[in-house]
C-alpha cells in the first residue's frame, strides 16, 4: 500500500522531502541560531558551512565608514541556516544548484555600480561538503574569482527582493510573500508562449504563485527604477513569458497584461525577470499541503510562519518488533550488539571468535553470527541515509549514523559503505583544491588570462577553441545541440 502512495507523489515533492530530511541537520540549526543569538555572525556561518570571502577592514578603507555599518548590520541579521534552507537547487539529488552567484543585499554608493552581498556556489566537480561562500561583490572593480564559472550575479536567482529567506528579523514576512493562504495555479497566465521541445524531464513543474506576480512585479520594477513597465517570467528551459505591469488608475491595484506588441528577441532579454522565488509556490508549503512533511520538522523560523494547512502526516511504516540484531546461528538465536565500542557476537565465547575468524581467514566457512557482521561492515541498512548525508555535506551525521551501527572503534572494511567515505573524502580534496585556485582548468580558462594552451602554443587572450574536421562527431553534436543543459537537471 505504501508503495502506491509513494508513486501518487510527484518526483519533485519526493526530492524536497530528501532536502528537507538531510540537507539541512538539526544540529546545524540550533549551533548557527546560538552563535547567531550571541552575536557571532561568523561563527554561525561556520556553523551553516559557508565561507566568508569578505574582509570588513578593506571595505571599510575603500567604501568608508557607513558602508560597513550596513554591511555588518546585515550579517548580523543573517541566518546562514535559513539561507541554505531556501537555496535553489536541482535535481535529481536535491543539492545545491553548482556554479551560482546570488544576491543578497544590494547598497548604493556614489560609484556607477552598487555594491552587492552575494552567496556563491562552487562548480559541481567541487561541491564535495555542498559548501557556500559570503562574498561581497564591487562589479565596477572587476576583481570576481577567476576560477568561479559564474561570478557575476545571476538575475533570475536573488534575494535581496526576498529578505524574509534569509534575513532572521523578517521571517514573519514568509507567510504574506508565499501567499499561504491562496490556491496555487498550476499554468502561467494567457495566453502562455509556445514553449520549445521538452529537453528536461519535469522535476522541476512546480506549481506557478500566479496570484502574486503583481505584487512582486512592482517590487522587482521599482528596484530598477521604475514603477510600471515590461518584465519576463523564465517558464521553461527555452521558454519565456513577457508581461507588462499596468494601472489603470491610481485607485486600483496594478495588474498584468501581455504587451501589445511583441518585442524583439534582444530586447525581451533586457527586461528585468522575476525572480524564481516570486514565480513558483514555496517547497515547503507543498510538503504541508501534501502532508509529506509535519511542521515540527521545518526550520524553526518557517514553522512559526506558515499556517498548519493540509492533511496530517502520512504515518511510515510501523517499526517491527524484532531485534535487527538477531541471528540464527546453528539452530540458535544469537545476539549481535556493540561491546567495547564494537559490533560483536556476545552470545560466543572470545577465544570461540578468534578461532572462527582464523578459520575463515585459511579460508573456511564462516558462523552465521560472523556473516552477519560482516554484512553490517560493508553494506548496513542504512546505508542510504549515510549516503544521502554525504551527498549533502553532513559528514558528521553520516559518522554518527556509522558509528551507531558498528560502533567508534570499529574498522571498516571493503565495501560500499568504505566505498562511500572514501569517496567523500576525496571530493573534499577537490573543492579545497577549488577554494585555494589550484585546479585544472580548461585550456580556453587558461588562454582568457593569457596563458597557455595545452599544447604548448601560446594562446592569445580572445581566444576561443574551435571546431574542425578533426572534431569527433559525437564531440560536435554535443556541443552544437541547443537542448544541452548547462548544469545539470533543474529544479
Amino acid at each position: 500500500m505504501a508503495h502506491h502512495i509513494a508513486n501518487d507523489i510527484p518526483p519533485r515533492l519526493l526530492m524536497w522531502q530528501r532536502v528537507r530530511e538531510y540537507a539541512v541537520p538539526p544540529s546545524m540549526i540550533e549551533t548557527a541560531t546560538a552563535r547567531r543569538a550571541a552575536g557571532d555572525w561568523a561563527g554561525a556561518c561556520a556553523a551553516a558551512r559557508i565561507d566568508v570571502d569578505l574582509d570588513l577592514r578593506a571595505v571599510r578603507h575603500r567604501h568608508g565608514t557607513d558602508l560597513v555599518r550596513r554591511l555588518r548590520a546585515d550579517l548580523r541579521r543573517l541566518a546562514p541556516d535559513l539561507l541554505r534552507w531556501h537555496m535553489p537547487r536541482i535535481a535529481p539529488d536535491g543539492r545545491l544548484r553548482p556554479g551560482l552567484t546570488l544576491t543578497l543585499a544590494r547598497y548604493r554608493t556614489l560609484g556607477p555600480t552598487p555594491l552587492e552581498l552575494v552567496v556563491r556556489t562552487p562548480p559541481a566537480r567541487a561541491d564535495a561538503g555542498q559548501r557556500m561562500s559570503l562574498a561581497l561583490w564591487e562589479g565596477s572593480r572587476g576583481d570576481a574569482p577567476r576560477h568561479h564559472p559564474h561570478p557575476h550575479p545571476d538575475r533570475r536567482f536573488r534575494l535581496d527582493l526576498h529578505r524574509h529567506l534569509w534575513d532572521a528579523a523578517r521571517g514573519g514576512e514568509l507567510a504574506r510573500r508565499c501567499e499561504a493562504h491562496e490556491t496555487p495555479r498550476t499554468a502561467p497566465p494567457d495566453p502562455p508562449p509556445e514553449p520549445g521541445p521538452p529537453d528536461r524531464p519535469d522535476a522541476y513543474d512546480a506549481p506557478w504563485a500566479v496570484g502574486r506576480w503583481a505584487a512582486e512585479a512592482e517590487l522587482l520594477l521599482r528596484a530598477e527604477g521604475r514603477h510600471r513597465g515590461a518584465f519576463t517570467v523564465r517558464l521553461g528551459a527555452r521558454s519565456r513569458a513577457v508581461l507588462e505591469l499596468v494601472a489603470p488608475d491610481d485607485s486600483h491595484a496594478p495588474t498584468l497584461r501581455p504587451p501589445r506588441e511583441a518585442l524583439p528577441p534582444q530586447e525581451a532579454a533586457a527586461l528585468p525577470v522575476l525572480p524564481e522565488a516570486a514565480a513558483r509556490v514555496l517547497p515547503d508549503l507543498e510538503l504541508l499541503r501534501a502532508g509529506l512533511v509535519p511542521a515540527g520538522r521545518l526550520h524553526p523560523l518557517v514553522a512559526a510562519a506558515l499556517p498548519v494547512c493540509g492533511p496530517a502526516p502520512v504515518a511510515g511504516p510501523a517499526a517491527e518488533t524484532r531485534d535487527p540484531h538477531r541471528v540464527e546461528c546453528r539452530g540458535e538465536i544469537h545476539r549481535i550488539a556493540l561491546r567495547d565500542g564494537v559490533l560483536t557476537a556476545v552470545d560466543h565465547d572470545p577465544a570461540q571468535l578468534r578461532r572462527e575468524e582464523l578459520l575463515v581467514a585459511l579460508g573456511g566457512p564462516a558462523l552465521p553470527c560472523l556473516r552477519a557482521i560482516d554484512a553490517v561492515h560493508r553494506e548496513p541498512e542504512a546505508l542510504p541515509a549515510v549516503r544521502e548525508r554525504l551527498r549533502h555535506g553532513d559528514v558528521t551525521g553520516a559518522l554518527a549514523v556509522v558509528e551507531g551501527l558498528l560502533g567508534p572503534a570499529a574498522v571498516l572494511r571493503d565495501g560500499p559503505l568504505r566505498d562511500e567515505l572514501e569517496s567523500a573524502a576525496a571530493r573534499r580534496l577537490d573543492h579545497g583544491l577549488f577554494r585555494s585556485g589550484l585546479v585544472a582548468v580548461h585550456p580556453a580558462a587558461r588562454a582568457a588570462e593569457g596563458g597557455t594552451a595545452a599544447d604548448g602554443e601560446h594562446a592569445e587572450a580572445d581566444y576561443r577553441p574551435r571546431f574542425d574536421r578533426r572534431t569527433p562527431l559525437a564531440m560536435r553534436r554535443k556541443r552544437a545541440g541547443r537542448g544541452r543543459p548547462r548544469t545539470g537537471l533543474t529544479c
